[in-house]
């Protein structure tokens, strides 16, 4: 191992279990675009605010527009080999769970057991007015046989399923209503400026108590639903490690930072633990 490498190893062996806490960085190799780059500006256009998508038809119509062309790349996406590592910590008992700020379900798709989505999931939508879930693959269906949908490059995708469109396009969408009442669906995610359920954060609290550190991966913590639990870890005298690109709103509070390639470094600390397990006994 590169001493990189093995700085990371002493660190989270002497300290484990941890619990990560991961953002969009971490789905960037899987084709999902990010909301902001290395140095934390925000790309692309500005996403609809919570109350704006409960009040607002227009609002409404602009997001289901243009996720019906961004919700296939995401239903596409596969895990990629950080994913794939964190589920092998957490086999070997480094990692107690995954506190996930991403909505695309690809850390329980590579097989790590214990995930909070803190931000709900995009792989489904609930009725506002009965409560019914439905699955997002269903309501697509919907969508394209609704509507004509134009071609899309893939410049004009955005995070969590968005994609550029002109308005001369978004006014004429039809959109999606309950199969059960013909009510009002919204995506089962939380929108910013909407709040994330009490239980839920609870949970993640519970989960961080437990552990012996918190360790964040790919995430500016630029949104306080995450920031909050390094503020918890630290409050506990829990060490906080970071692995990320660019800087990070708890970088002032963190026990020791990884930088460079960061994403790598994880991937090759799980091979090792990959082959080590795999080395036959002697005796």
């Amino acid at each position: 191992m590169s001493e990189t490498v093995e700085s990371l190893k002493s660190v989270l062996w002497e300290g484990a279990p941890w619990v990560a806490l991961t953002g969009a960085g971490i789905s960037s190799a899987s084709g999902i675009p990010t909301y902001r780059d290395h140095q934390g500006k925000w790309l692309g256009s500005n996403p609809i605010q919570h109350d704006e998508f409960i009040r607002d038809a227009a609002m409404r119509r602009r997001y289901w527009s243009r996720s019906a062309l961004g919700w296939p790349r995401v239903a596409r996406a596969l895990p990629n080999a950080t994913h794939d590592a964190l589920s092998t910590l957490e086999a070997a008992g480094i990692l107690s769970g995954v506190i996930t700020q991403n909505v695309d379900r690809l850390h329980q798709s590579s097989g790590t057991r214990t995930v909070i989505d803190l931000h709900g999931r995009l792989d489904r939508a609930r009725c506002l007015d009965c409560g019914h879930y439905e699955s997002r693959a269903a309501i697509q269906e919907r969508l394209e046989t609704l509507n004509e949908l134009p071609e899309v490059s893939d410049t004009a995708l955005r995070p969590d399923g968005d994609a550029d469109l002109p308005n001369t396009y978004i006014q004429h969408f039809t959109v999606p209503v309950c199969q059960h009442c013909n009510g009002t669906l919204m995506p089962d995610v939380v929108f910013f400026g909407g709040t994330v359920p009490k239980d839920r954060v609870d949970a993640c609290l519970d989960l961080i108590n437990s552990a012996q550190g918190l360790i964040v991966i790919g995430s500016s913590l630029s949104v306080y639903s995450g920031y909050r639990f390094c503020r918890h870890a630290a409050s506990q005298d829990k060490p906080l490690v970071i692995l990320n690109q660019g800087k990070t709103r708890a970088d002032s509070m963190s026990h020791c930072r990884f930088s460079e390639a960061p994403f790598s470094l994880l991937e090759k600390l799980a091979q090792h633990i990959t082959s080590t397990q795999q080395e036959p006994a002697h005796g």
